[in-house]
Formats: structure tokens, C-alpha cells, sequence
């Protein structure tokens, strides 16, 4: 808002009397000061001539959706590890224990 008041060639003080407010008001406004409400930020784009572009503060946004949809998406877990332990390793599986050559029934 700094640059928009300057790129006019406006004073800071011509700025807070026609918005209605002081200066230190359009400091905290121009500096991003939490204290200043929103309906400051109203009156000095106002004078600013840009109070159109507050409809575009939110209009879309498409990073918020897309971090909004991949929350909603279900997770993909990793698929399960068989583990190996002593025991299982020293047993023989039956597909060991048919001799070769002779068919099961």
C-alpha cells in the first residue's frame, strides 16, 4: 500500500485525512501491523482508488484448495514387509519337503 501511495505521489498525511484516519493508523496499515482493522485497509484503498482490489485478496485459492484435497485423499500406506525371524527361516516349507520327481496328491 506503501508503494500505491507513493506511486501516486501522495503525502502520508493527505492520505490518513482522506481516509479519516491518523497517520499512525496508515503507518500500521502500511507496515502490516495486525492492529490495524480491516475497515482502515477499507478506507485507505478507498482513497487509493483500489478498492476493487479487495474482492481479489481471496478470490481463489488454488494452493489452499490443493493442500485441502490431498488432506481428503485416503493415505497409501507402504505395502507390509514379511519379517524374518530365526524360527520361520529353520522351518522347511512343504513346497520343500516334495521330492523331486514325485507328484503330490
Amino acid at each position: 500500500m506503501k508503494l500505491a501511495r507513493l506511486r501516486r505521489k501522495l503525502s502520508n498525511a493527505v492520505v490518513a485525512q482522506r481516509a479519516g484516519i491518523s497517520r499512525t493508523s496508515l503507518y500500521k496499515v502500511e507496515t502490516g501491523d495486525p492492529g490495524a482493522t480491516l475497515g482502515t485497509y477499507l478506507r485507505v484503498l478507498a482513497v487509493l482508488g483500489l478498492e476493487g482490489d479487495i474482492n481479489a485478496l481471496a478470490a481463489d485459492d488454488k494452493v489452499g484448495r490443493k493442500l485441502q484435497d490431498l488432506a481428503l485423499e485416503p493415505s497409501r500406506s507402504s505395502p507390509r514387509r514379511r519379517s524374518t525371524n530365526s524360527k520361520a527361516a529353520a522351518e522347511v516349507s512343504p513346497a520343500a519337503s516334495i521330492e523331486p520327481g514325485v507328484d503330490s496328491p
